[in-house]
């Protein structure tokens, strides 16, 4: 269970900041235009979201990709290209379809670049997370 305490945070600490800084501060006017989210949102249920996918995502990268033999560096963008789709299938496209917003197109734009900005940290911090994780285990004997 330890060895996913670093792949947890990070995901959930670049996660959170960027989606903070992100939509509430440099594009809450873009958000504000799209009508899409209530007034006070509820940051315990994000952050909590996002424990929840931090912890699916560390079990997925350890099970996919932490046990090639490419760089952490290749491991880390090939799992971002996976967590990018997953997430921007859940986080935009769902959340275009069901949720009322003054403009669809625009709400595709603005959480697709958060998508691919997420998770260009977030895969590759990943992957140095179980490189770090790998190289502390003691060997066995």
């Amino acid at each position: 269970m330890k060895r996913y305490v670093l792949p947890v945070l990070a995901y959930v600490i670049p996660t959170f900041a960027l989606g903070y800084v992100w939509h509430l501060i440099l594009f809450d006017s873009y958000y504000k235009a799209l009508q899409i989210y209530r007034e006070e949102i509820i940051v315990p249920f994000g952050f909590v979201s996002m424990l929840i996918q931090a912890a699916i995502f560390a079990y997925i990268f350890e099970r996919v990709f932490a046990g090639t033999a490419d760089g952490w560096l290749a491991r880390g963008l090939r799992y971002a290209a996976l967590g990018a789709m997953l997430s921007w299938s859940y986080t935009t496209i769902a959340v275009a379809a069901k949720n009322v917003m003054t403009s669809v197109p625009d709400y595709l734009v603005i959480e697709t670049a958060f998508t691919v900005v997420q998770w260009l940290i977030v895969g590759p911090l990943t992957s140095l997370a179980f490189e770090a994780a790998r190289r502390t285990r003691p060997a066995l004997s």
